[in-house]
């Protein structure tokens, strides 16, 4: 522990961070270095990290922790020897990369330590490995041996109904996500502070996407982990890349979703799993991921039903049990994975009919541009193989305040019905386009404060209509003459609520031209996050108490008392009268007054030394 606990002090504040988000440490008790030191030699955080080992990985470090010293420490020639000596030049058969680059991943995990050619083991670390060795954790040659061979393929039934299964499943998936995507380009989701879309939120686009409630998180995490949609401050928007995604064709909708699910299998064990072709299953996955990871526990199984339950929604699977597609996709040949879903996808429509009640209905799913064009002026009804929407005159007002056009939307309609566009629908758009600005909301005078918005329109009667209305209560809108009113928020909070409350709206600037406003800004994944990072803060108290300590004598006092408690052996070094130096090897018994008392190995005597005449301590040589 007191060279962990050194060494700590030396590594650079991001390293020193990206090593303890990983080891997942309680962080709450960390006062100081040793504290530190202490919680990553714990036996519970050194199991959370070995059961999180890589096969390959585990192999190196059982084998490192096999030829360390009394001290834990060995040279990389030892190790090396001793990979050679089990066969483990090719560590798992190929499955990962050379031992210095798993070395690396070790050293970064904090599970032992380098310098040079030197390696070190923590002595806690090597003792608790080698405890679990052949008892919960195989043996020190299995770990090195080459991975499993291969099953023999069994006849596979005719997998045409389970391709087309899968089809269905993998489509619907892409359409409940642009759904959500869809809803969230309408009104963004509030953030809960324990994390999470808040309740009304969830239920209105879990309402939209056709999913249950229940599900609807699965259906977040998918889009969120595909970078389809970002948390930006209190909200949930959808991103840069979700704008573009939106207007892809399913195919290629569906390869960004395989590809999210892809990245989050390491590479050795999609090469692993790969290996299986014909033979693939639920249970030959399970197999090499728990012999991948041979610590395994709750966490393994948790992950495995997350991404096995993410195979079925996306196609991937059918009952759990995998097709040629997880292959496929597993393999990096995503193309010819969608390519083979697509066959069951259903045919999209660039036509759609346009019918006296105000609806327009598509034959079949309508190709994602234009879905998205007519979305802007029109209600979404029902979402299936065939769509309904409705026109109304405020989603027509909607797309007018959104810079659309009464022109811009005949054309578009001309141009994709099958049955031109019926007199009632006519006669709407264009009484809309009359009726469009009635209302103008614009920012107040500033020497009208506290009004920071103004409402105001030619029609007397319909200002009344707008103070007397219930649904606008919550605006506080006040009369300032017979064509306006003011009120106390911001105009795009006013010019939203008419618009929901469906009143011909039109924003303003301050010389009275329409401009536009947009509900919501597309979401940054580099967002930042206002969270406190607990990583973060604890590095921030370490510092502090480093600081604090003022003198290396302070520093030197911790280690003594780390030594005393532990009953280490330590070699330290004293400035005598002279300004020479001398070493002793010295077991320290305890720390107080600025003095150590420890016991003299060698002349088998009790020494009592004060601190400020210790130059340096180190570990006591390998058999000391």
């Amino acid at each position: 522990m007191l060279v962990l606990a050194a060494r700590l002090r030396a590594i650079p504040r991001e390293r020193l961070a990206a090593a303890l988000a990983v080891r997942e440490l309680d962080h709450s008790n960390v006062r100081d270095l040793f504290d530190l030191a202490e919680a990553l030699t714990a036996p519970d955080s050194i199991d959370h990290a070995i059961d999180r080992l890589e096969r390959p990985a585990l192999a190196v470090l059982s084998a490192a922790a096999a030829t360390t010293d009394d001290a834990g420490w060995t040279d990389l020639g030892l190790l090396s020897d001793e990979l050679r000596r089990l066969g483990a030049d090719d560590l798992a058969g190929g499955l990962a990369a050379d031992p210095a680059s798993v070395l690396a991943g070790l050293e970064a995990r904090l599970l032992l330590l380098r310098d040079d050619e030197r390696i070190h083991v923590p002595t806690e670390v090597g003792a608790r490995l080698r405890a679990r060795l052949d008892v919960d954790l195989p043996s020190l040659e299995s770990l090195a041996a080459h991975a499993p061979p291969v099953a023999l393929p069994r006849d596979r039934p005719d997998t045409g109904l389970l391709d087309r299964r899968a089809a269905e499943t993998a489509y619907g998936t892409v359409a409940a996500t642009a759904e959500l995507l869809a809803g969230l380009a309408v009104q963004p989701a509030r953030e809960l502070a324990k994390g999470g879309f808040a309740l009304p939120d969830a239920k209105r686009l879990a309402e939209a996407a056709g999913v249950e409630l229940d599900e609807f998180p699965r259906l977040v995490r998918r889009a969120t982990e595909s970078g389809l949609i970002v948390r930006d401050g209190p909200v949930w928007l959808e991103s840069d890349a979700g704008a573009e995604w939106i207007l892809l064709g399913t195919g290629a909708r569906w390869t960004r979703l395989a590809e999210a699910w892809r990245a989050r299998i390491p590479a050795p064990l999609r090469d692993l799993v790969v290996r299986r072709s014909e033979a693939l299953s639920s249970a030959s996955i399970r197999d090499d991921v728990a012999w991948y990871y041979p610590g395994g526990g709750a966490w393994l199984r948790d992950g495995m039903d997350r991404l096995l339950e993410d195979a079925e929604a996306l196609g991937l699977a059918v009952a759990g049990e995998p097709l040629e597609t997880a292959s496929l996709v597993l393999s990096g040949d995503l193309a010819g994975a969608a390519e083979r879903l697509a066959r069951h996808f259903p045919q999209q429509v660039d036509k759609v009919y346009v019918q006296h009640d105000l609806t327009v209905v598509s034959p079949g799913p309508l190709e994602p541009s234009l879905d998205a064009r007519l979305r802007a002026f029109a209600e979404v009804e029902g979402r299936d193989l065939a769509s309904s929407y409705r026109v109304t005159a405020a989603s027509v007002n909607r797309a007018l305040a959104a810079g659309d056009s009464e022109e811009g939307i005949r054309a578009f309609l001309e141009k994709i019905s099958l049955t031109g566009i019926p007199q009632p629908l006519a006669y709407l758009l264009s009484e809309s386009a009359a009726r469009f600005g009635a209302v103008r909301v614009g920012a107040a005078d500033p020497s009208e404060a506290p009004a920071r918005a103004s409402v105001r329109s030619d029609d007397a009667q319909l200002i009344g209509t707008l103070l007397v209305d219930q649904a606008l209560s919550s605006l506080g809108l006040r009369q300032d003459g017979a064509h306006r009113l003011l009120s106390r928020f911001p105009p795009d909070v006013v010019f939203w609520g008419l618009s929901d409350a469906r009143y011909p709206v039109a924003a303003e600037d301050a010389e009275g031209r329409i401009i536009r406003l947009r509900r919501h800004h597309v979401g940054h994944a580099a967002a930042p996050a206002p969270r406190t990072d607990p990583v973060e803060a604890m590095l921030d108290r370490l510092a502090e108490a480093d600081a604090g300590g003022g003198t290396e004598q302070a520093w030197l006092a911790r280690q003594l008392e780390a030594a005393a408690r532990a009953k280490e052996t330590l070699t330290v070094t004293v400035r005598m009268p002279g300004g020479d130096t001398a070493d002793y090897l010295l077991a320290p018994a305890s720390v107080a007054n600025g003095r150590l008392r420890a016991r003299d190995r060698k002349s088998d005597i009790e020494r009592t030394l004060p601190i400020s005449a210790i130059a340096a301590v180190a570990p006591a040589p390998a058999g000391s």
